[in-house]
């Protein structure tokens, strides 16, 4: 299990690239796991942070499958898939979360007492 805080502690970037060394040890695939976690953690540091405090990112492999959990401390924000945009439509942001749905083999959120964790799954 890999874990780091973000916030202040570790950007969005930085968190996909903690990702090699499970690639490295047969798990998953590379530039999927980084996509995925950039995107939960940048939609975690922009949308799920509350003053004071920060994003948790945890990596778990179990056999052949990486476990992607981001968790933060707002619970009043799940996340939700947006529709895909039109083809001639802005695409700016707001659509990340097609981007987990497709790279991914599962993903959901689950809300806790205080915050709540949206996970994924690849490699299984």
């Amino acid at each position: 299990m890999v874990s780091g805080r973000g916030g202040e502690g570790i950007s969005p970037p930085q968190a996909s690239r903690l990702v090699g060394p499970l690639v490295v040890a047969g798990v998953g695939d590379e530039r999927g796991a980084a996509l995925i976690i950039a995107e939960l953690a940048a939609n975690a540091a922009l949308y799920g942070r509350v003053p004071g405090r920060n994003f948790r990112l945890t990596l778990t492999v179990t056999g052949p499958t990486l476990r992607i959990e981001v968790r933060d401390p707002r619970v009043e924000r799940l996340p939700t898939v947006r529709p895909a945009p039109e083809p001639d439509a802005p695409r700016e942001c707001g659509h990340g979360l097609l981007l987990v749905e497709e790279l991914a083999d599962r993903w959901g959120v689950v809300p806790e007492l205080i915050g709540k964790t949206v996970w994924a799954e690849i490699g299984t």
